[in-house]
Formats: structure tokens, C-alpha cells, sequence
């Protein structure tokens, strides 16, 4: 700590993202991201903008993107469209310009952890609702004074999804509050609350690139939501960095919501596969929690999930462990290719057969 430091980053307690190691011929399962590379033309757009036109600034404003945003979903305008450098940096300008009031924001208590690092970063107040004995969000939990509310759908880590006629039935006892969807998961098993953001000015859903459309190293993230909301976005936005997505980001994002052939190849052959890694954990004794997500949330009633995680890293397959209370006994399992899930599979059953 130095004296140099501001009061502010004292305080802090900083997000720590999943483990990126440099080591080859590894199983990599601890992140979500998509085993199968972005689309050809996603690729072959972000080659396109790689000329002289890059000593030029990007459009702040992204409007074709926002453009082919609002294409995709159908039902929405642009101006319905914000987006920015990943979710992470859209959900960060959330909690400031919607998220910031006198009464303190609900989410869950087992959650996405940047949600308690925005609050301190912003002096957001918080409370945490606690899931049920199955890991599901009550919605008539949420039915108290707040000033927002925020959880992902399907939440993570567990990968439970909500109905949609349960997120209008919290938006429907919350008219008073901006209720934020983070669907980072949702084109892998839930259904999406774009569907509405016409009825509920309240509503706002987050979206990104990095899973269902495997453009995790282009950082591009989105909200859909009333145009009130919106310009609320788009005025911190414009208070913090005018270009957050650069040519290559904006095209090759474009390109990937466009191709819409392999967006629901890709992520049905996910879905596929998850089905089949469930079953297979489940033969080996695991419980697993219903997943809508592109990984699945599981524990061995016989097996400390600690000394899995490292019995799998030795093996050269790493997944995600939490030592976070009521969670502690589950792994995190990204859903990889078929080849990487029965290498995993593989190991479990080596590790669950010695006592």
C-alpha cells in the first residue's frame, strides 16, 4: 500500500478472473469460454478492417453495431442499444448510472462477484438475497424496498435459470426499481428478457460476445433496454471513454450477430455436449445443478471439491473452484468440446475410485 494511493483504492477488494495459465497441451475448463472458434465471417470481417483506415478513430457511438443489435432481436431500435468494451465494462457503467441511490440493490448471494466489487467501487449499497436449498432465486424475495436489482440469468456460478414469466413477475412487483438481466449464458438453455423491454420501461438486459458467439478476446458486450435508460448509459459512457470498441471490435461483432447459422451450430453442439457430460458426472456419483449455461455446477457427496480442482490440475485439467461459504464443495465445469469433456470425465473417474 502506498501513500499515493486515494482513499477509494485502499478500500477496494478487487475481482479476480478465472486463471488464464500459459501451459500447453492443457484441458482448459475454468473459464466458460466457447470451445469452438467465432464465425468465419466474424473472422473474415476483422481481417477487413486491419488497413490504413486504422489511423482513424473508431464511430463513438457504434451505430452499426447497434444497428445490427436491434436486427437481431427484431422487436427493438437502436436507441433501445447501448454497447461497450464487454459486459463487464457495460455492467460497470450500469451500477453508476441506474444502480447508484439512497436504498441499497438486491442480488443474490451466490452470484457474479464483480457485483460486490462495482459497490465498492462506486459506494453502491447492497444487500444479498440468499437462493433457496436448491440454489434457484425466490423472486417473492425480491418483493421489498430496494434501489435495483441485478442477477444473472442463468445465474452464475450454479447455471439455474429463471422463467421468463418469473422476471415479469419481479418486474411486476418492482415497477419503482431498474431491474438489470445479465445474460451472459442465456442462448445456451434460457430465455431471453429482451422479449420484455417494451412492456417494462424498468428493464434493462446485458448481453455479450464472449460466450454463444466465442469473441471473448474481442471484448464486446451490449444492454437492451427503454431509451431513458439507455441515455443514462450513454452520458457516463461519454464521461469516461468516447471509443470504447475500436474498428475491428464493432465489425467483427457486427459479422458474428449476422451470421446466424453458425451462432446456433456452435452453441446447439455446446448444448449437446453438456447434456452428455451431465449424465456422465451424474454416473459417477456427482450431483449436478440444472444448467442453462455453457458449464454445469456439480459436487461429489464422497469427494472434497478442492482436492478434486488440484487432482485435476495435475492431470492438466483445470476447472474453477470457489471457497466461497454454501459453495465450497462444487466445481465449476465449462462445457468443452467432446473430446475435452471425456478427457475430464476420464480423470474424475481415476480420481472418485481411489478412497
Amino acid at each position: 500500500m502506498s501513500r499515493f494511493w486515494s482513499t477509494v483504492v485502499k478500500g477496494l477488494t478487487p475481482y479476480v478472473p478465472g486463471e488464464q495459465p500459459k501451459l500447453a497441451n492443457l484441458v482448459k475448463l475454468n473459464t466458460n469460454e466457447n470451445p469452438y472458434g467465432p464465425s468465419p465471417k466474424a473472422l473474415e470481417a476483422l481481417r477487413g478492417e486491419i488497413n490504413d483506415g486504422l489511423r482513424l478513430y473508431p464511430d463513438p457511438n457504434a451505430d452499426r453495431l447497434k444497428s445490427a443489435v436491434a436486427s437481431f432481436f427484431g422487436d427493438i431500435e437502436p436507441r433501445n442499444v447501448f454497447v461497450g468494451n464487454g459486459s463487464d465494462e457495460v455492467l460497470a457503467h450500469v451500477f453508476l448510472a441506474l444502480l447508484k441511490h439512497d436504498k441499497p440493490i438486491l442480488f443474490p448471494d451466490i452470484s457474479y462477484s464483480f457485483y460486490p466489487v462495482y459497490c465498492g467501487l462506486y459506494g453502491v449499497a447492497y444487500q444479498t438475497v440468499p437462493l433457496d436449498d436448491a440454489f434457484a432465486i425466490r423472486v417473492g424475495d425480491y418483493a421489498k424496498p430496494n434501489g435495483g436489482i441485478i442477477f444473472p440469468n442463468p445465474n452464475a456460478p450454479t447455471g439455474r435459470a429463471l422463467p421468463l414469466a418469473d422476471i415479469a413477475r419481479l418486474l411486476d412487483a418492482n415497477p419503482d426499481s431498474v431491474v438489470v438481466i445479465d445474460e451472459a449464458y442465456v442462448d445456451f438453455g434460457a430465455e431471453s428478457a429482451v422479449a420484455l423491454v417494451r412492456r417494462y420501461p424498468n428493464l434493462l438486459v446485458v448481453q455479450t460476445f464472449s460466450k454463444s458467439r466465442s469473441l471473448a478476446g474481442l471484448r464486446v458486450g451490449f444492454a437492451v433496454g427503454h431509451a431513458d435508460l439507455i441515455e443514462a448509459l450513454e452520458r457516463v459512457k461519454n464521461s469516461f471513454n468516447s471509443y470504447p470498441l475500436d474498428r475491428l471490435a464493432i465489425a467483427g461483432a457486427v459479422a458474428a450477430l449476422e451470421d446466424r447459422e453458425w451462432f446456433d451450430r456452435t452453441r446447439q453442439a455446446v448444448i449437446r455436449s453438456r447434456t452428455k457430460l451431465v449424465a456422465d458426472l451424474e454416473a459417477l456419483g456427482f450431483e449436478v445443478l440444472p444448467s442453462g449455461a455453457n458449464f454445469v455446477f456439480a459436487r461429489h457427496p464422497q469427494h472434497d471439491a478442492e482436492k478434486s480442482a488440484l487432482a485435476l490440475r495435475q492431470r492438466s485439467i483445470i476447472v474453477r473452484h470457489f471457497k466461497q461459504p454454501r459453495i465450497d464443495q462444487f466445481l465449476r465445469i465449462t462445457v468443452g468440446t467432446d473430446e475435452q469433456c471425456a478427457a475430464l470425465v476420464g480423470a474424475l473417474r481415476d480420481i472418485t475410485a481411489s478412497r
